[in-house]
């Protein structure tokens, strides 16, 4: 599939059926988070990979993935990252965007569904799975095979904003 048919076809999946995910594919999804790039090649990110019984129930104090049977904590290390000279900027959360992103791709290139959760109790997260202080949870991505329909490829030609919308050319 090319790239654009895989990007229109992954979708949030909210239902998930009772079937591991085969330690092959995990790791082909792992690998293409570790694949990412970083600015300044800094690899910031710490991924906490959950797929015993008791991480996913230590998870649902603080997060919902939806009956997932794997996450992933997807962490950013602020000693590490790069910041931007000019204001000091860090650019940790954009990188770990990137690696969620190879997450989500690899996993809907393999078959899988993932859903990708901001909505979280940070303060639960962190004293859960001992998150030391200079580590910051951005994201938990879910991952699984989903059960439900998946979402139309299409759905984002009414879903989205034309590219009129959003594209400023040279300037605003």
């Amino acid at each position: 599939m090319d790239f654009l048919q895989l990007a229109k076809t992954r979708y949030s999946v909210r239902k998930y059926k009772d079937k591991k995910v085969e330690d092959e594919k995990l790791q082909k999804i792992l690998e293409a988070g570790r694949v990412a790039p970083t600015g300044a090649n800094t690899q910031p990110q710490k991924l906490i990979v959950i797929t015993k019984e008791e991480g996913l129930k230590k998870l649902k104090k603080g997060a919902n993935i939806y009956g997932a049977p794997v996450a992933v904590i997807v962490c950013e290390d602020h000693d590490v990252s790069w910041k931007r000279p000019y204001d000091n900027k860090d650019v940790a959360e954009t990188d770990v965007a990137i690696v969620s992103t190879h997450l989500v791709l690899q996993a809907t290139e393999l078959g899988l569904g993932t859903i990708w959760v901001c909505y979280f109790d940070p303060k639960i997260i962190r004293e859960e799975f001992n998150i030391p202080n200079n580590v910051e949870a951005v994201n938990i991505i879910g991952i699984g095979y989903a059960d439900e329909e998946p979402a139309s490829p299409e759905r984002h030609k009414a879903a989205r904003k034309p590219l009129e919308k959003t594209i400023i050319k040279e300037s605003f």
